[in-house]
């Protein structure tokens, strides 16, 4: 229990008097909304299709596909209780969104910008991946430039997202089957390789396409990239949990819901991402893997002419690319949220606009290529963030102590941290497994902090908000 000294109610801002937390009537079954809704966050192509890759030859497989696939449970594992756990029982106790449920962390003043503004702006981040992606897989049906296809998906989504995301979201219960079908057709075409699958013939004919690659990843190596790749992608998703413990009845509810939705997800659709890979190379020496011995590719995306021939292919990816659609209306439609909240008197077709064109933008210039470097900064920026509400919630008694004055320093000092130490990677410098040690320095800071009395005052809630679900 906390024994600190709280602050007047006054110095709430609006945001926060005014949140009405969720009723329990209003909540259902983790398998009819948390489940399923993050399995199709993990069933998006552009999430498993680079499983395997990790910047050295022979990517995440090169130690074996057991390795690969030890260390994608693992990861897994680490998104479900350090990512998303806290955030989804503090969503279930409270009944209140993260930008107030944040407040705790950061601060009354400081929980507008960390983390509501900042989830906002990184979903054009997610914007770009996927108007990239998506654009590169319609213009083989398409007759337009990838470029141009890239500028109307972009505004579309925009577009939807702002008004039309009601519709988008009966149709994104059914577009997920795509992308399960892709895989499940993929995996039957290469399963039978994947025994013969030898990583250093992999190793050593990528190495003689590209001389100069770096050494294949040792053991801990190939955990450390797992790590980065996984947890990189979920680290928002994670923090979201907030909004998903909202709709959540009890601990059962938000535990299944993780536990399914998130790491049995990953481990399927990343799983067999891998599995086709290495099926793909289970001999170089003829099958379905000779016409790919000069690129060698490790994406399972990429694969597809190869595996299902260049007529099937371009049909597949054009369906994929469909499917990708309601998750890039999902991320302006959540942007835009989050602007109307932290920017209230901006016209969020203004904001949300700017956001989508710089997103085309880096799309079009190829910037968001590497979907990895994207998953860097994304885990930089909310791994310290998970961390940090993490032992805020331990250390108030695994509950939600509720706003705290001003700018909590504890939390800005954990984030600062975390932050500089999870986007070292995009700045060349060698950091395994980047977005867990962003998460670990924030919980470690946080704790260090709070202990040296660096938590700014707790201000009482109305009562109305201390009955969550009442």
């Amino acid at each position: 229990m906390s024994t600190e000294t709280t602050a007047p109610a006054s110095q709430l801002p609006g945001y926060i008097t005014s949140a009405v937390p969720n009723p329990k009537d209003k909540r259902a079954p983790w398998y009819k909304n948390t489940a399923p809704t993050y399995a199709g966050i993990f069933l998006w192509f552009v999430f498993w299709q680079d499983a395997a890759k990790a910047g050295a030859p022979g990517g995440t497989l090169a130690r074996g596909v057991g390795v690969a696939l030890v260390s994608l449970v693992i990861s897994a594992l680490v998104c479900h209780f350090l990512f998303y756990l806290v955030p989804g029982l503090l969503g279930m106790k409270t009944g209140l969104p993260l930008y107030i449920v944040g407040t705790s962390t950061f601060g009354a003043q400081g929980g507008f910008l960390m983390p509501g503004f900042l989830m906002g702006v990184l979903q054009f981040g997610w914007v770009g991946v996927n108007v990239y992606f998506s654009s590169l897989a319609l213009s083989a049906v398409i007759p337009l430039k990838a470029e141009i296809i890239m500028i109307l998906w972009g505004a579309l989504a925009a577009f939807v997202g702002l008004k039309g995301i009601q519709y988008v979201a009966k149709v994104a219960t059914y577009l997920p089957i795509i992308p399960l079908v892709v895989l499940i057709w993929l995996t039957a075409k290469t399963i039978g390789n994947v025994g013969t699958f030898k990583p250093d013939a992999l190793i050593a004919a990528q190495k003689l396409v590209t001389p100069g690659a770096p050494a294949a990843l040792t053991t801990m190596g190939v955990l450390a990239a797992m790590l980065t790749y996984v947890v990189g992608f979920f680290a928002t998703a994670g923090a979201a949990g907030v909004d998903f413990g909202l709709n959540s009845r009890d601990e059962k509810d938000v535990s299944m819901g993780g536990l399914v939705g998130i790491a049995l997800a990953i481990v399927v659709t990343a799983g067999l991402s891998l599995l086709i890979v290495a099926g793909a190379y289970g001999t170089l020496t003829g099958g379905i893997t000779a016409a790919v011995n000069t690129k060698l590719s490790l994406s399972s995306f990429e694969l597809i002419p190869t595996i299902l021939g260049p007529d099937a292919s371009k049909w597949v990816m054009f369906l994929l690319a469909i499917a990708a659609f309601p998750p890039v209306c999902f991320s302006a439609f959540i942007a835009a949220n989050s602007f109307k909240t932290t920017l209230p008197n901006v016209n969020p077709f203004i904001s949300v606009g700017i956001g989508t064109a710089v997103s085309v933008i880096l799309a079009v210039t190829h910037v968001v290529a590497s979907a990895i470097g994207v998953f860097v900064i994304i885990g930089a920026s909310f791994g310290p963030i998970c961390g940090a509400m993490m032992v805020d919630y331990l250390l108030n008694g695994k509950k939600w102590s509720g706003p705290r004055a001003g700018f909590n320093p504890a939390g800005w000092i954990a984030w600062a941290a975390g932050f500089v130490v999870g986007i070292l990677p995009n700045l060349h410098v060698d950091v395994p497994a980047a977005p867990v040690l962003a998460f670990i320095v924030g919980a470690v800071l946080y704790f260090l902090c709070a202990k040296m009395g660096l938590q700014s005052a707790i201000v009482p809630i109305p009562a109305s908000q201390a009955q969550p679900g009442k």
